[in-house]
């Protein structure tokens, strides 16, 4: 008989229970609640929201001017008021009777690829320029940046249209939000915090953009967390969940001030306001010819 025990049903079964769910982010224990192996008990009032949103996404900290950047980004981007579809959309579920979760979820639902989606794609499209630069301990000169920023526009543009996500604004003539962002990495990258290279290609397609169009299309809030979030080492995909993040805040105020207000279904304009109709005139049922099938 063999000296080595095989598990029993009852041992594999438990087993195959403890394996269906593998996390590296927490351990949970009786008495004990560890995030990436950090106590809990040793972060809460040491480590600010923005450091645990990173601990939990990255494994580790942040320095402290990493946090203060991706701090900054989480404000700049928290609202933009009832304009934005997925405010809307909070306030008018709350005027319909869902509570605060139900409105966050729908409202968070529009933050899809054109509510939403456009600093993840913009951040995909300066790493596709990034690639186009050159290797190695070659300096990259401002040449190489336009060289390779008009590369990545028309592989871009080719591929998805001419719509640029991270330029332009339908409401702001120039975004106020992009001044204080670029001013925090430009500082970052002097004092060789981050490397610059994200914000030297985001002003790069900017730049391109204004001599294909012969008209200033601004960089927007987009476009410059698109810049923050890659030099912070982000995946596109988590710019997106992170800016969910943020507007989440500005999704909750909202639903919660309009629950205060006590309006009933409210929908997205004044009742006094008709929309537009642009189908046929009225008239009578005798007077509107029918094609019958096959005739």
């Amino acid at each position: 008989m063999s000296s080595t025990s095989t598990p029993s049903s009852s041992e594999q079964r438990l087993q195959q229970a403890s394996d269906w769910w593998s996390t590296s982010i927490i351990d949970i224990r009786p008495g004990v609640i560890n995030t990436r192996g950090i106590p809990i008990q040793e972060l809460i009032g040491k480590v600010s929201f923005p450091q645990m949103i990173w601990l939990m996404l990255r494994g580790d900290l942040p320095s402290e001017e990493q946090a203060r950047l991706l701090e900054a980004s989480l404000v700049a981007a928290v609202d933009h008021g009832p304009q934005a579809p997925s405010i809307a959309i909070a306030r008018m579920s709350v005027t319909c009777g869902l509570p605060l979760n139900g409105a966050m979820a729908s409202a968070i639902n529009v933050l899809d690829d054109v509510h939403g989606g456009a600093g993840e794609q913009c951040l995909g499209l300066y790493q596709s320029i990034l690639q186009l630069l050159p290797a190695g301990d070659h300096a990259v000169t401002d040449s190489d940046l336009e060289r390779a920023a008009d590369q990545g526009l028309d592989a871009f543009i080719a591929e998805h249209g001419k719509i640029i996500p991270g330029f332009g604004h339908r409401f702001h003539p120039i975004d106020p939000r992009v001044a204080p962002l670029l001013g925090m990495v430009n500082e970052a990258a002097r004092q060789g915090h981050v490397k610059g290279t994200y914000a030297s290609i985001a002003r790069a397609v900017e730049r391109a953009l204004h001599r294909r169009t012969g008209k200033a299309l601004p960089m927007n809030i987009d476009g410059v967390t698109a810049a923050v979030y890659g030099e912070l080492g982000f995946a596109p995909a988590l710019a997106r969940g992170i800016f969910i993040l943020s507007r989440s805040v500005g999704i909750l105020a909202h639903a919660w001030e309009q629950s205060q207000q006590g309006h009933r279904i409210k929908g997205p304009m004044p009742t006094s306001i008709p929309y537009r109709y642009t189908g046929p005139s009225e008239h009578s049922v005798g007077t509107h010819h029918v094609e019958k099938a096959g005739s």
